[in-house]
Formats: C-alpha cells, structure tokens, sequence
C-alpha cells in the first residue's frame, strides 16, 4: 500500500497562523500551534507514543475553514525540549499542561482527538477536566492496561514474528527476559551511538506492526533518528511506570464520559492496539458513535481510518460554536 496515494483524502496542507513557547517548569518548553479559522471550534490535536510528536499532517484531519486547530508536543517529544527528557514526565504532568495551554489560548471547551497514547491520554484528561470537553474523537484505543503493555512487548510476535525477532535480537542473550528494562537502560544511556540504536530498533518494531500491509512511508517517519528517541526513550519511560495512573484507572471511570459525545475509530486488525480495548470502550459509553474500519491496522494514515476520522470531525461541525471564555 502506497500511503501517499490516499493523502488527498484529508484536507490541504495548511500552514499555522500563530506558533508559540509553552514554560510548563524549570525543565520542559513546549512547542504548540494554532492553523485553520482563528474563530473556529477549538480542537486540540493529541500526538501518539507517548514521545511520538506531532507532524503536519496532523493539521490536515480538521476543516480549516470552521476549526481552530491546536497542536502540542508533549514533554520531551517533537519540537519540544528537552528532547526525550523524563524528569517531571508522567501523565498528570501532561494533563496539567494541556489546562496551562488551554487557559494561555483563552479557550473555554474544545473537541479534544487523540489516538493511541494520544486516546489514553484524551480520556485521562476528560476524566480530570470534562466540563472542557465539548467532543472526544479517538482512534486506536489504548486503555493502559498491564496486558496491553505485555502484548506490544511480547503478543505482537505471535503476528509478526520477524518483526518481534530483530526486536529481541537486539539486545544480547542474556538481557531477554526483561525485554523493557533492557531497552530502558539503553535508551537512557548517555552515548548517543548506544540510546540511537536502541532507539530506532524499538520504533522499526512499532513501524512494522503499525499497518495492516507494510508502509514503507510511515516507517521511515519512525526512522527520523530525532523523533526515533523521542518516541523509543518516553515509551519505555511510561511503560515502566504503568503510563503513571492507577491500575486499571482508564476502565474504571467511564461513567465521567456518559455526557459527552465522542466518536470512536478502531482498524479491525489493530496488533499495536487490539480491538477489545475499543469494544469495551464503545459498551461503555453510548454517546460515542463507534467505527470498525475492517480493513486496517493501527495507523492514522491507513486509508479507511483517515476517512473515518474525517467523518468524525466533520459530523462534530454542527456542535453550537462554544464561548472561547
């Protein structure tokens, strides 16, 4: 599958009108944009990984003509800095960050859309902050559950098995039976030849899982060495600390989304983010409208969720326009 040949289902490459440094701490500056209508709905754009960052592209899941589009690198990812940084780096860190932008932009409610990391996160902060949340949009359910870890670091491998192979055998004999904590000390390793290749094996595994057939394209965004640590290091971080909630805190409040309308987009062969997560989700909550795309895997990218996900905003464009107070 050639991805660049369906980029013409999302809308036209836009430029952001307004750019801007977030001061969160003594130790994280964090990048965040605004593009499409200055007056438009607030919709608030949550990257993947965590550590992924965001790219343009992401710009082009919203009608520029009727949103206001928000984007922000998390701590340590994309144009924020310090790159890869895990101090001061845990969920309600990045919650707390999101209200600090939200109040910098002057906003009062805005669709929030995340996949991934990006839907755990999204939920996370519905939970903390629904009174802000007009529409959740969120694609590739991740509910941070011990064995949604377990499957990326081992389960993967019983469907892509060479993949889940070079993963391993990169790390020597000895070190795998802790495959994370392996990865971990090596992403945190201060060399740059030793966090770089360790770093960009992680992500080829995650790249090759990521589509229903392989992507070339959307591997060598995962290649970019910059976003490579990024991603690989702040994962790793995460994962170690159970994403820093509760155990099983994603699932056990939901009954907070009963108000709040959502739409929920999941590729029927999602190895990175397996589909039960999305089905106990969509039970849970009955005003999200709920899209099994039946051909893809995990990607935004993948033909069938983009269009999906474009369904998702434009349905949300006949919300009333929100006071931005």
């Amino acid at each position: 599958m050639n991805t660049a040949l369906h980029l013409s289902d999302l809308y036209p490459e836009i430029e952001p009108y307004r750019t801007g440094i977030l001061d969160v701490d003594d130790y994280h500056r964090l990048y965040w944009e605004e593009s499409g209508n200055p007056d438009g709905m607030p919709a608030l754009f949550l990257h993947g990984g965590p550590g992924s960052g965001a790219t343009p592209v992401h710009r082009r899941f919203f009608d520029p003509a009727h949103y206001r589009i928000i984007i922000l690198d998390q701590r340590g990812s994309g144009r924020s800095v310090p790159l890869g940084r895990l101090d001061e780096n845990t969920t309600p860190h990045l919650i707390s960050d999101l209200e600090v932008l939200r109040n910098h932009l002057g906003v009062g409610k805005w669709l929030v859309f995340g996949g991934s990391w990006g839907s755990s996160l999204a939920l996370a902060y519905a939970y903390a902050h629904a009174e802000r949340c007009f529409a959740l949009v969120l694609r590739g359910i991740f509910l941070c559950r011990d064995h949604e870890i377990e499957w990326f670091l081992k389960g993967m491998g019983a469907i892509f098995p060479e993949a889940w192979r070079a993963f391993i055998e990169f790390l020597p004999p000895t070190e795998r039976q802790d495959i994370l904590g392996a990865y971990y000390e090596r992403l945190i390793d201060p060399d740059p030849e030793v966090h770089m290749a360790a770093a960009q094996a992680w992500c080829r595994y995650e790249a090759s899982c990521s589509t229903l057939r392989l992507s070339p394209e959307i591997g060598s965004v995962f290649e970019n060495p910059n976003r490579a640590l990024g991603l690989a290091r702040i994962e790793a971080h995460y994962f170690r600390n159970n994403l820093f909630l509760e155990k099983d805190e994603l699932v056990q409040k939901f009954e907070i989304l009963q108000d709040i309308p959502g739409a929920i987009v999941q590729g029927r062969y999602d190895m990175v983010c397996p589909i039960q997560s999305a089905d106990i989700l969509s039970r849970a909550w009955p005003k999200a409208e709920y899209t099994v795309v039946p051909d893809a895997g995990h990607s935004a990218m993948e033909p069938g969720i983009m269009r999906a996900l474009i369904k998702a905003t434009n349905d949300f464009r006949s919300t009333k326009k929100i006071s931005d107070t």
